[in-house]
C-alpha cells in the first residue's frame, strides 16, 4: 500500500487560514509576522506533522547551515580530534559540516577552499600549508572564514607550539642531554617555525646545548626511516615533529635493539590517543584539539550571526613526562656527546635553574 501523501506547506496554509507567504515567514523564523498569526500556524504544522525542507529553506534564506572545513591530512589524529570538537559544536547549533582533505598539496588546498565555500555558510582553514601570499588571497574570496593554527586577516584559533618545546628540551637538558636531534616535519607548517624559534631559544641560553636538524616528515614512515640519521648525528635525545614520527621512531629503534630511553630517549608533540599507550609511554605535549575545533566554531559561528569574533585566541599545551625520556646513557650510539650528567638528581644539583623553568609539565610515571 503506498504510503501517505506528505503534509505540504500548502496544506498549513489552507488549515491555518493564511497565505503560503505567511507560513513561510514563521517557519523561516521572520520576526515580522503577528505573534498570534505566527502561533496559528505553528500550531498547524504541528498538528499536521509538517516540518520545513531543509533544501528549501536554504534556497529561501540563501543558506545552505553547512560549513567547510579543509584539512592537510585527515589520516593525522590531531586534525580528526579538531574535526571531532568542531563537528560536534557545529551540530548542536544545527549546522553540518563537510570536510575536505588536501593531502598536504597547497595547490588542491586552495581549489579546496574556494569550491567547498562556495557550497557552504563559511569555512574553517585548519593549519593551511599555503604561503602567505596565497592565503591572503583565499582569505579576501571566502569568507567568512576561520583560521586553526595560522595568522592572517581573519580571526584564528591556535595552540602555541614554542613555549612548551622548550619546555620539552628543558626537560631533557635537565636529565643532562646536551646534543639532541630535531626530526623536522611540515615546513609550511606556521607551527614548525614556533618550534624552529624555541630550537633557537634553548640554543642561546642553554649552555653547551647542541640541537641538530634532521629532514623527516609527519607520519609514521617518515620518523622509522630516520634512525640511522639520529644515530649518525650522535644525539642521545630526540624531538620528533609530532607524535606519529615519534612513534615511528621508537619503533624502530626498539626492533633494532636499542633502549628508550636508556640509549636513546624520544619525545614527541600532540598527546594522541596512542601516545601513552606506546611501549614505553610517550613524553609529549597534549595539544587540545578538540577544544581548538570547538573554538573555531564558536569564531566562525559568531561570524555567520554577523558578531565580531575574537582575533586570536591562543592556548597552550601541556608537557606530559613519561617513560620515553631519561638520563643519557654513559655509552653513545654515534658521536660523543659533550658534558653529560648521570642521573637527573645530579642535573638538578648543577642546574637547579633549569629544573625551576619547567612549568605546565605533568609526570606520569617514571620519566
Amino acid at each position: 500500500m503506498a504510503g501517505a501523501k506528505p503534509t505540504t506547506i500548502t496544506d498549513v496554509a489552507t488549515h491555518a487560514g493564511v497565505s503560503l507567504a505567511t507560513v513561510s515567514r514563521v517557519m523561516n523564523g521572520n520576526a515580522t509576522v503577528d505573534p498570534a498569526l505566527a502561533e496559528r500556524v505553528r500550531a498547524s504544522a504541528a498538528e499536521l506533522g509538517y516540518s520545513a525542507n531543509p533544501l528549501a529553506r536554504s534556497l529561501v534564506l540563501g543558506k545552505t547551515q553547512t560549513i567547510s572545513v579543509v584539512v592537510p591530512d585527515l589520516s593525522n589524529p590531531t586534525f580528526q580530534g579538531m574535526l571531532r570538537g568542531l563537528s560536534r559544536a557545529a551540530v548542536a547549533d544545527g549546522y553540518h559540516v563537510l570536510v575536505a582533505d588536501s593531502d598536504e598539496h597547497e595547490d588542491q588546498e586552495r581549489l579546496f577552499a574556494l569550491e567547498s565555500r562556495r557550497r557552504s555558510d563559511g569555512l574553517v582553514l585548519c593549519a593551511p600549508r599555503m604561503s602567505d601570499a596565497a592565503l591572503a588571497e583565499v582569505l579576501a574570496e571566502v569568507a567568512p572564514v576561520v583560521l586553526v593554527n595560522r595568522a592572517g586577516d581573519a580571526p584564528s584559533v591556535a595552540a602555541d607550539y614554542r613555549t612548551p618545546l622548550r619546555r620539552v628540551i628543558d626537560h631533557l637538558y635537565g636529565l643532562g642531554h646536551r646534543r639532541i636531534a630535531y626530526l623536522a616535519g611540515a615546513k609550511r607548517s606556521a607551527s614548525n617555525a614556533q618550534r624552529l624559534a624555541a630550537l633557537d631559544d634553548a640554543r642561546a641560553t642553554l649552555d653547551g646545548c647542541e640541537i641538530v636538524e634532521i629532514p623527516a616528515g609527519v607520519d609514521f614512515a617518515a620518523g622509522a626511516g630516520s634512525l640511522d640519521a639520529v644515530i649518525d648525528s650522535g644525539a642521545t635525545a630526540v624531538l620528533a615533529f609530532n607524535d606519529l614520527s615519534a612513534m615511528g621512531l621508537l619503533s624502530a629503534a626498539t626492533e633494532r635493539g636499542l633502549s628508550v630511553p636508556g640509549d636513546l630517549s624520544i619525545a614527541g608533540f600532540d598527546d594522541i590517543p596512542f601516545a601513552r599507550y606506546t611501549s614505553p609511554a610517550l613524553t609529549t605535549a597534549a595539544v587540545p584539539t578538540g577544544e581548538l575545533g570547538a573554538l573555531a566554531w564558536r569564531a566562525l559561528h559568531a561570524l555567520l550571526r554577523g558578531e565580531s569574533a575574537e582575533a586570536t585566541h591562543t592556548v597552550v599545551p601541556e608537557v606530559i613526562l613519561r617513560g620515553t625520556t631519561g638520563a643519557p646513557a654513559r655509552r653513545s650510539l654515534g658521536r660523543p656527546p659533550r658534558g653529560l650528567g648521570d642521573s637527573r638528581a645530579t642535573v638538578e644539583k648543577t642546574f637547579p635553574e633549569s629544573v625551576s623553568r619547567l612549568g605546565g609539565v605533568r609526570h606520569e610515571g617514571e620519566p
